[in-house]
């Protein structure tokens, strides 16, 4: 147990202040910065999901247009 409490004290040492020494360099608030950090991943995530499903329409789509026939004789 205690390798673990060591692995999470090293992370909450050296780990946890890249918002706190980022707004010190940018003279900001930390919580700013935290703030910024988690907006930037939720719209990157929602961009992606974004692409993603005009991709699946631009297939669905795709399908509908172009049907494969599998004779002449289903015309």
């Amino acid at each position: 147990m205690s390798l673990i409490t060591n692995i999470r004290h090293f992370f909450e040492k050296h780990g946890f202040e890249v918002a706190s020494r980022f707004a010190d360099k940018l003279g900001m608030r930390a919580t700013n910065v935290r703030l910024f950090f988690i907006y930037i991943t939720f719209v990157t995530a929602g961009l992606w999901f974004g692409v993603y499903l005009t991709l699946a329409f631009w297939l669905k789509l795709k399908d509908m247009i172009y049907t494969k026939r599998s004779s002449v004789f289903d015309l």
